[in-house]
């Protein structure tokens, strides 16, 4: 039996609040938490009505989790109750066995009225399967699954939330896909949708389930072109297209048998296994979405080939895409040539601009800084004067570097500059890549002429290293820099093509600069929670190196998945390395999972989102909830691929250990 709540009734009639721009709940308009007001709508498949569905109402489990390839693994908790005459209990023996639903009538129809419970904060969606979409003789298909995100549950009926006075919700392939992709870092398949209960967790899964409000309109269940903020552009024709692939399934029998003769559920489950191409097939249609977002480039001609012909929805793809990963294109909030950016606690993205400017926007992609300059320091020059690297600390500050002016700028979350910022870095430094470590300490490459010293601030902002900063190991005009679980700064130097080690009190380590691996030209750097450094080459490779500098990619490092011209990378919650590739195929970004094997296809993910004559990938970021960041200079825009990667804890610092580790192991590259 799956995990039920049994807690004081509150309304979810008041469904999607906090996703309708404006939207707010009086206190005093809406009835007590015990009225039940009614969460109504249809469930159709193909625009065409499905009768005897069940419904079910689910929230995502947050707690104790155990973790598997794809998600938490924790069932998601049944919300409704026993209700004689509105909800039926299950008792199938399949996964929602001992769950209660209700079920579709004429036009594909259903209200769920008092017949619920949900605690405050609790992520809530609704789940149908079966039914007869349409068939003659009463025939109905077992394989139809659909979902809906619903979002937060509220605090009181009075509160402002993710629930609406009146909703009304139309279930469908597109629902389904919208639903699929937010939560997907978080889901397992349809009934396993789960976190753990920390407070990043919480605030990943709750800006997961949000974000299914940018891609389609609940109320009518059709893929949006432009996101509700109005600043970001929607692949509107890769989710219809999406939808029709489902649609193709969930208009017929729901009979899987194959390869002679296929029915289109065959195709459609041999095609989206839990691996892609290998692993567990779905069982309905919705948990066939959640595949597909977990892999997003596999099987790309037969999946696309069930969504031609006459498909229900419209405007659809006229050809087959790289991959099916859904990129918003993000503007406004004063972007000006983003460089890089970083994601903060709450799950906004930060982004400094090239000319003189920083960003920020919300996990929802809407922009909090203002449209026209973005912020602005108000220390000397400008506080902020050609900005190039930023990190954010456990406070959520942003620490950003002005290479021509020697110095750095500390931005509060409101955006504005805090006390003596900001910082000096030293006579004639070129501050111009930053980390922060688990004190709290921002450590700054510098790439003047001089380049052979590492810069170290204090929480502060004084300056702890001296003179032209800490020197030796083999430094020469070093760019990136990361900080592992012991504290060590790891810095690539671009100008030699090797990589230096220093300790936390600032000294080289012997065997330092390390030179072999294949490194070559490296500009950034990250570090795993096995305390390992990857380092993207200029001559279309990545190298890893351990805790003690040896190479563990081989001679040579990594390569393929379209790894081209790669700059920065970036770890997900599974170890994964996601890397920005500059140019070559198109400006796309490559995935390698933790032992190096490629998971993007050889042109990388991406390649409609991100490739344009003038696209140039250089900040690469994955948040809390699994959203992949992109910082596209060439296109002037930052660009989110939803649900790509396995959720992460942001900031980078907050994945670090107050007391260093002896190996350099962390929290860094780790689930939140």
């Amino acid at each position: 039996m799956r995990p039920t709540f049994l807690a004081p009734c509150v309304p979810l009639a008041c469904l999607l609040c906090g996703l309708l721009s404006g939207c707010e709940l009086s206190s005093t308009a809406g009835p007590s938490p015990d009225a039940g007001l009614a969460i109504q709508g249809k469930v159709q498949g193909g625009q065409a009505p499905i009768v005897g569905a069940r419904v079910y109402l689910l929230a995502a489990n947050a707690g104790v989790f155990t973790p598997n390839a794809n998600g938490y693994g924790n069932a998601s908790v049944s919300l409704l109750t026993n209700v004689p005459g509105s909800t039926t209990l299950d008792s199938s023996g399949g996964a929602t066995d001992g769950d209660y639903y209700a079920t579709t009538v004429a036009g594909g129809t259903f209200s769920i009225t008092g017949d619920y419970t949900c605690t405050p904060g609790q992520q809530v969606y609704l789940y149908a399967v079966g039914g007869n979409p349409g068939l003659p003789l009463g025939q109905a298909n077992p394989a139809a699954g659909l979902l809906a995100v619903l979002g937060s549950c509220p605090s009181s009926a009075g509160a402002t939330s993710s629930f609406s006075s009146s909703l009304y919700v139309v279930m469908d392939e597109v629902s389904t896909i919208a639903a699929a992709y937010s939560f997907a870092g978080f889901a397992t398949d349809a009934v396993h949708v789960s976190s753990s209960g920390t407070a990043l967790a919480q605030t990943g899964i709750a800006n997961a389930f949000a974000n299914a409000a940018n891609v389609e309109t609940l109320g009518t269940g059709a893929a949006l072109a432009t996101t509700p903020a109005g600043n970001g552009a929607v692949p509107q024709g890769e989710i219809d297209t999406l939808a029709n692939i489902l649609a193709s399934c969930v208009n017929t029998n729901g009979a899987v048998t194959g390869p002679t003769n296929a029915t289109a559920c065959y195709t459609l489950f041999t095609n989206a296994e839990s691996s892609g191409s290998s692993g567990t097939e779905p069982a309905d249609t919705a948990t066939a979405a959640i595949n597909i977002a977990h892999n997003p480039g596999a099987n790309m001609t037969a999946l696309y080939s069930l969504g031609s012909g006459s498909p229900p929805f419209s405007p659809a793809l006229t050809t087959q895409p790289n991959d099916f990963t859904i990129g918003i294109k993000v503007t406004g909030g004063g972007l000006d040539v983003p460089e890089n950016l970083a994601i903060d606690g709450s799950g906004n993205v930060w982004v400094v601009n090239s000319v003189n400017s920083v960003s920020k926007f919300a996990s929802s992609s809407a922009a909090i800084s203002p449209s026209t300059g973005g912020f602005y320091g108000i220390g000397g020059y400008t506080g902020i004067e050609e900005p190039y690297g930023i990190a954010i600390d456990t406070a959520g500050d942003a620490w950003i570097t002005n290479p021509n002016v020697s110095y750095v700028t500390e931005l509060n979350s409101a955006g504005t500059a805090v006390t003596n910022s900001p910082f000096g870095t030293g006579t004639q430094s070129r501050p111009t890549y930053i980390a922060i470590d688990g004190l709290s300490n921002a450590w700054i490459t510098d790439d003047s002429v001089y380049g052979l010293g590492v810069i170290k601030l204090s929480s502060a902002g004084a300056l702890v290293s001296s003179g032209f900063g800490y020197s030796g190991g083999g430094l020469d005009g070093p760019y990136g820099i990361a900080i592992d679980g012991s504290g060590n700064a790891w810095l690539g130097n671009n100008t030699s093509g090797t990589v230096s080690e220093f300790s936390s009190a600032g000294v080289a380590y012997t065997n330092s600069p390390y030179t072999s691996g294949g490194v070559q030209y490296p500009h950034g750097i990250a570090v795993d929670s096995s305390g390992r450094v990857w380092v993207p080459n200029y001559n279309d490779t990545v190298t890893v190196l351990s805790n003690t500098g040896a190479p563990v990619s081989g001679t040579s490092g990594y390569s393929g998945g379209g790894v081209d011209d790669p700059y920065y990378v970036a770890m997900d919650g599974a170890g994964n390395a996601w890397i920005a590739n500059a140019s070559g195929f198109g400006s796309t970004v490559s995935e390698l999972t933790n032992a190096g094997t490629p998971i993007t296809t050889s042109l990388g993910y991406g390649y409609a989102s991100l490739s344009s004559a003038n696209s140039g990938n250089t900040g690469i970021a994955v948040d809390g909830s699994g959203n992949v960041w992109i910082a596209n200079d060439g296109a002037n825009d930052i660009v989110e691929l939803i649900g790509a990667a396995v959720p992460v804890i942001t900031p980078i610092a907050a994945g670090l250990p107050s007391t260093p580790t002896v190996n350099g192991t962390s929290h860094l590259g780790t689930r939140p």
